[in-house]
């Protein structure tokens, strides 16, 4: 079940909204400004943040910047001003839509699931991005190595390599495939470039690179990964 967050110092207004997202099996919270919402959100997961402009004590423009600093939860802001530049601010400060008040609900309503249905397409794409070998987790979409949780500093021909066989569990490269399919050019067969890039692999993601278990050798043949 998704929850919304609804900030908004209206009672009234947070209680109609809560009653359209119940009717629609989302799980509502409420905060009252935006020190309220931010401290939900630090505490609470949050699938979708409504969030109104003007409040006390915290802005949701202020709000807005301080949730982006934590989280990349949807937001949609409310506001009773309708300049451009009102617009353009909430958007820049990091809301993923704007509504002007007064609101149609069920207008509010569809974009909220546009906004979350949107958000699980985009969380799809980033887990099919990872892939995992036991303590190595490579992320090809932002091209970041860690192991066991740290960062592992590779150079993007390294990393191309890496993603090359890891993309492709068992299959045996031969170095001129790999060169072939890295390099983007034709094999020198006296050439040991796909040697040395392996070994300075081995280096930095085996605790003992002679004895690897990441990037195994199959005697004259190439490279694999299990």
């Amino acid at each position: 079940m998704n929850t919304v967050l609804v900030v908004d110092d209206d009672p009234e207004i947070r209680d109609v909204i809560h009653v359209y997202l119940r009717n629609e099996g989302y799980h509502v919270l409420e905060a009252a400004d935006g020190l309220e919402a931010l401290s939900i959100i630090q505490t609470t997961p949050v699938h979708l943040v409504i969030l109104d402009v003007m409040m006390p004590r915290m802005d949701g423009i202020k709000a807005c910047m301080k949730i982006r600093e934590i989280s990349s939860t949807p937001i949609i802001m409310l506001s009773a001003k309708e300049e451009d530049i009102d617009k353009i601010t909430g958007l820049t400060t990091g809301a993923d839509d704007y509504m002007v008040k007064p609101f149609n609900p069920l207008e509010l309503l569809a974009r909220v699931k546009a906004q979350l249905r949107r958000q699980s397409l985009i969380g799809k794409e980033e887990f099919h991005s990872l892939i995992i070998l036991k303590d190595l987790v490579i992320d090809k979409a932002k091209h970041a190595v860690t192991l066991k949780g740290n960062p592992i500093s590779l150079t993007p021909l390294e990393f191309s390599i890496l993603e090359l066989l890891a993309t492709h569990p068992g299959q045996v490269f031969s170095s001129e495939k790999i060169y072939e399919s890295v390099w983007k050019e034709p094999y020198g067969y006296s050439d040991n470039t796909v040697m040395v890039h392996i070994r300075n692999l081995r280096e930095k993601i085996e605790d003992r690179p002679r004895e690897p278990k990441y990037i195994k050798t199959v005697w004259g043949v190439g490279y694999k990964i299990e």
